[in-house]
């Protein structure tokens, strides 16, 4: 039997990811990782949107479960460690039946089920490119707050001087991660990266560079001898002024749009196995303004299309608008 084209990889036309496979939207409906509970409910409030949005690129997309929190157990290491196996189980899933998932979070600790759950179906060594203003790459025993959104970058290289989730650790090749626009972290989390070798684009870097130059040096590593990688998207590396409705804002970064330009080599780019995007809050999105910024920037990794229906989804956000 032939192999079956991965999404993005070339045939010897312009076909985009969104029409080489099916999507699959999987919802991280928890925030008890994070700073902001109020993550828990941007599953809910993107997915509708997301899925439109897609659909009317030309994609094919489905539905797929959303993972909630409904545990009364307060032990929020153990309850994050069952979410994120099952959110593992639903991506490998995905992947195994030939779609591509499309994770929307929560907060970032659902990145411990996206990746290790992506690393489970694939048959070879996955690439991750990171865009966040953080690291994301403590530990327990590090971290200054306790926060798991904190700390799945650090685990998912292996680094478990606590265990978190309960799952296979070191899912990811140190060479094969870039984080893209980090402009707030801790030095135990700088010191630890540079130990393992991990590239790491400042947000100034990116600056000098431009954001297209640095997103490509990233894909290159995240797919350089890799069977597949992923995108995980933290909105937090926006700039709060044009996404404010995120977890954990940072002042400073990239503009919304910019960003979305650069997203659109995503979508020329072999081998996508995933992506997520994580740490939208609706509670503190009143106006939908960071919602918009979410779908575009899915819409241009996967679709490579950047603002070219901005009143159609205006309309499709007020519409959602619970």
């Amino acid at each position: 039997m032939q192999r079956p084209f991965w999404p993005g990889e070339s045939r010897g036309d312009d076909l985009t990811v969104a029409v080489l496979r099916q999507l699959e939207v999987i919802g991280a409906a928890w925030g008890l990782g994070g700073a902001d509970p109020g993550c828990a409910e941007a599953a809910d409030v993107l997915a509708p949107l997301v899925v439109e949005k897609l659909a009317r690129c030309g994609a094919e997309v489905s539905v797929g479960p959303v993972v909630r929190h409904e545990s009364s157990d307060r032990r929020k290491a153990a309850v994050v460690a069952k979410l994120c196996g099952a959110l593992a189980a639903a991506v490998a899933d995905a992947l195994r039946r030939g779609r591509l998932p499309c994770v929307l979070g929560g907060d970032h600790s659902c990145a411990g089920g996206t990746w290790s759950g992506a690393a489970r179906a694939l048959h070879g060594p996955l690439g991750l490119l990171w865009i966040d203003a953080h690291m994301d790459s403590h530990t327990p025993r590090t971290s200054h707050t306790g926060r798991l959104h904190g700390m799945p970058l650090a685990w998912l290289l292996g680094e478990d001087d606590d265990p978190l989730y309960g799952l296979t650790t070191g899912v990811l090749d140190p060479r094969h991660v870039c984080l893209l626009g980090v402009r707030s972290y801790e030095p135990e989390e700088d010191e630890r990266l540079r130990r393992l070798g991990v590239r790491v684009m400042l947000v100034e870097e990116v600056a000098r560079r431009g954001l297209g130059a640095a997103l490509e040096e990233g894909l290159a590593i995240a797919t350089g001898g890799t069977r597949a990688y992923g995108v995980s998207i933290d909105l937090d590396v926006v700039t709060p002024d044009e996404a404010p409705g995120v977890g954990t804002p940072v002042a400073g970064g990239p503009g919304a749009r910019e960003l979305a330009g650069a997203l659109t080599l995503v979508a020329r780019t072999p081998n996508l196995a995933a992506i997520e995007l994580v740490e939208y809050s609706p509670r503190r999105d009143a106006s939908r303004r960071t919602a918009q910024v979410a779908v575009e920037l899915l819409a241009a990794a996967l679709c490579g299309r950047t603002g070219d229906d901005s009143q159609v989804l205006a309309q499709a956000v007020q519409r959602y608008d619970p």
